[in-house]
């Protein structure tokens, strides 16, 4: 098996040279309709390519939601593999959204179909669980070592329901989030320019100052545009880390669809935010 660059050092290259700003390719039966399009596989099809036209050869990052794939069974399955395959070819990494979180052989499973080389879903990380505990991990972070792949822990999210775990107090005294991040921290010890194991962490939650965000690895922030959040709030909600954020904006962009001039606009709008949000720090 070919092995990449790690992650981490690719990411930071991406981000240096493009700007941090990840789109998110969330296919909304919602966001088809306002396209035009129908809720079928061929209206998955045009608005995933749309997307990935318009996009993946000047973001950093393109994170497909796998369950708006998935709902339309091997035949979306299918567009999923193409999609990846197609914003990857244009020089996008590509993080998949797929929160997987199991045991064993079935984590060891999850890991293959998407961070093995030679998967046709293989992407440049994977978002998962750690909430079966944080070991329960340990397949998936064995294969992104090995393939040079990254991971997307879910540690502080910015749904309303994630506090009643993530913010629930061990018996050490630290809270659920605040474990997870320092496994992250310990995964991505000596790694540079970054590691290449990262949380997820929602731009909406305000202050955090009371967790250590400085995990020496990447961020990804969900809740820029729709969800509420602005670029010029990354820096009061990350603080010192927020170099390392990698804010994710689907709906802001992605409303502007179908054309694809409109859809480049917007994101390049939230690019230049970002960049003069960041430049302030």
């Amino acid at each position: 098996m070919t092995v990449l660059e790690p992650f981490g050092a690719r990411l930071r290259r991406a981000m240096d040279e493009r700007g941090p700003l990840c789109v998110g390719i969330d296919p909304h039966a919602s966001l088809l309709t306002e396209w035009g399009l129908n809720d079928d596989v061929a209206g998955l099809e045009r608005f995933s390519r749309t997307v990935v036209e318009a996009t993946a050869d000047r973001v950093a990052v393109l994170k497909p939601q796998s369950a708006f794939f998935e709902r339309f069974g091997s035949r979306g399955v299918a567009v999923l593999e193409r999609t990846v395959a197609d914003a990857r070819a244009a020089g996008a990494l590509v993080v998949m959204d797929a929160k997987r979180g199991d045991i064993g052989s079935t984590m060891a499973a999850y890991a293959e179909s998407f961070l093995h080389k030679d998967s046709p879903l293989f992407s440049d990380a994977l978002t998962v669980s750690p909430y079966l505990g944080y070991g329960s991990l340990s397949p998936a972070v064995a294969l992104a070592r090995e393939s040079g792949a990254g991971l997307f822990v879910l540690a502080l999210t910015s749904n309303p329901e994630g506090g009643e775990v993530q913010h629930a107090v061990r018996a050490d005294g630290r809270t659920v989030g605040a474990t997870m991040l320092a496994h992250l921290a310990a995964e991505n010890a000596g790694e540079e320019p970054l590691g290449s194991f990262g949380a997820v962490v929602g731009a909406t939650l305000g202050d955090l100052s009371s967790y250590d965000l400085d995990i020496a690895g990447p961020l990804l922030a969900p809740g820029i545009g729709a969800q509420g959040a602005t670029p010029a709030d990354l820096p009061a909600v990350f603080g010192r880390a927020v170099r390392n954020v990698v804010p994710n904006v689907s709906r802001g962009v992605l409303r502007h669809g179908p054309d694809v001039g409109a859809l480049r606009g917007a994101a390049e709008r939230f690019a230049t935010e970002i960049r003069v949000a960041l430049a302030a720090v």
